[in-house]
């Protein structure tokens, strides 16, 4: 829980965090290694002088690490983990669906433990995804559309494929696909990342909801013009809060777009963590105020109100959280003192 300064509390939720493992005994080639390291690019020129990790720590860090980081020390009341596979990359893949749920289950009504999936494995990951799904109960899906795999580098929600696996999320009840559209990551291609077909996707399955991370930067106008129009896209703000700290208007401009083009009930809180840590994330966004001239041009509002939306509201609604009554729940667990 994050209290302002006038004693205001905001619940947050953590929208986009993972646990993975870059480390050089899980690289499967070099494209492993320029992978993480590319995060680590990231991390170092975005993030603060005293949130520097070491290289080593990046590759891979501990399960304590991510609770002190996200739900201690980084205000986070809840968090919600985004795996991917990246098997082309890493021996044992980059995200593991285990480690999430036992890490949930030691801190029960904490985490939300999305999975993920890939169209082109065909009628075999069909079968896998609901098989998943039974072991799991999966609320969300993150997808990767740039991820390789076989002679494969990348694949659209428009292919016939992906409308069987969104097809399965619609009767499996997943109802939150989570797609990376943003910034490219070496060595996949930026292409591959496109948001156009988001465009597709919303408008054959109106009863999903698509939240595009990374809001489509470098492609925000496209996004934005998309999510307009379809009203069950919504924008997560992994990578693009993260300019708080070294291009400031140039969130301001970013986050007054997705207020004129969406509105406030539509943008999601996400650290991206381990790339960023949520705690001075949110401690600028609560504390940003968007220029005057931004302001006056776009028209948009962007007080504490709006700000509690993104933080956790949208979030919760997403995935019917009632935040009242999860407040009950967490105040006795053995991170509120803590806390």
């Amino acid at each position: 829980m994050y209290k302002t300064a006038n004693g205001e509390e905001i619940f947050v939720i953590d929208a986009h965090i993972a646990l993975w493992d870059g480390s050089k005994d899980n690289q499967l080639n070099i494209q492993g290694e320029q992978f993480i390291h590319c995060f680590y690019d990231y991390h170092k020129n975005l993030s603060p002088k005293e949130y520097l990790w070491p290289k080593e720590k990046f590759l891979k860090y501990d399960t304590e690490t991510l609770v002190k980081d996200v739900l201690i020390k980084g205000y986070a009341d809840m968090a919600i983990f985004q795996p991917v596979y990246l098997n082309e990359f890493y021996k044992n893949g980059f995200g593991d669906f285990d480690a999430n749920e036992a890490l949930s289950k030691q801190y029960p009504n904490r985490f939300i433990c999305n999975g993920t999936m890939d169209p082109r494995h065909g009628n075999r990951g069909l079968e896998k995804l609901e098989e998943l799904k039974e072991k799991y109960n999966w609320q969300g899906i993150k997808l990767y559309t740039a991820d390789w795999y076989g002679d494969s580098k990348g694949y659209k929600l428009s292919d016939p494929w992906a409308e069987k696996y969104l097809e399965k999320c619609l009767q499996l009840e997943i109802k939150n696909i989570h797609v990376h559209k943003g910034p490219t990551v070496t060595p996949l291609n930026r292409d591959a990342f496109d948001v156009a077909d988001i465009d597709h996707a919303a408008s054959a399955f109106p009863e999903l909801n698509f939240i595009v991370e990374h809001v489509g930067l470098p492609r925000l106008e496209d996004f934005c013009w998309i999510a307009t129009q379809e009203k069950n896209v919504y924008g997560g703000l992994a990578v693009a809060i993260a300019f708080l700290q070294t291009r400031p208007r140039y969130f301001a401009e970013i986050i007054s777009e997705l207020l004129y083009w969406l509105d406030e009930d539509r943008i999601l809180f996400g650290s991206d963590y381990a790339i960023w840590e949520p705690k001075w994330l949110i401690e600028k966004f609560v504390n940003f105020e968007i220029p005057q001239d931004i302001l006056e041009e776009t028209g948009v509002t962007f007080d504490m109100n709006v700000k509690k939306k993104i933080l956790g509201e949208n979030a919760a609604r997403l995935y019917n959280i009632d935040i009242e009554a999860q407040k009950e729940k967490l105040n006795g667990c053995e991170l509120a003192a803590h806390r």
